[in-house]
């Protein structure tokens, strides 16, 4: 049971950092050796690739998440949790329709294991095709 305490408060302070545009404090729940899962895309592996996620995405959105709620396995080890975004689309991102400070809200999620006390992956999806309708694509 304690485990599951540890999970849910490391899932929350990851996105009360994300939210907080805190990239640093977002890192450090991650392991060294973090496997990303971009949504509809590949998979990264490392703190520094995940760094440069989160570089990429500061300049092209502004994010936050509202309504997270988090849901925790009975070890501890696998967690997921829902929210909402509602962000602005600030600068041109490779492969998507023109920026122009367009607002959208989107439902998303995520699945986390956990390692050590740390996240050891995170696989985030949302519905592109919502997103690109919503910005005009």
């Amino acid at each position: 049971m304690a485990r599951m305490h540890e999970t849910q408060a490391l899932i929350e302070r990851y996105y009360a950092a994300f939210n907080r545009g805190d990239w640093g404090a977002m890192l450090d729940c991650l392991a060294a050796d973090v496997a990303h899962d971009v949504n509809q895309g590949g998979r990264e592996t490392g703190r520094a690739a995940f760094g440069a996620f989160l570089a990429r995405m500061q300049a092209s959105y502004r994010e936050q998440l509202r309504d997270v709620v988090v849901m925790v396995g009975a070890d501890g080890r696998r967690a997921a949790a829902e929210y909402v975004v509602h962000g602005e689309y600030l600068a041109d991102d490779e492969g998507l329709p023109p920026a122009r400070g367009q607002r959208y809200v989107l439902p998303g999620g995520a699945f986390f294991e956990l390692r050590d006390g740390l996240i050891a992956r995170v696989s985030n999806y949302y519905n592109l095709n919502d997103w690109i309708a919503q910005v005009g694509g």
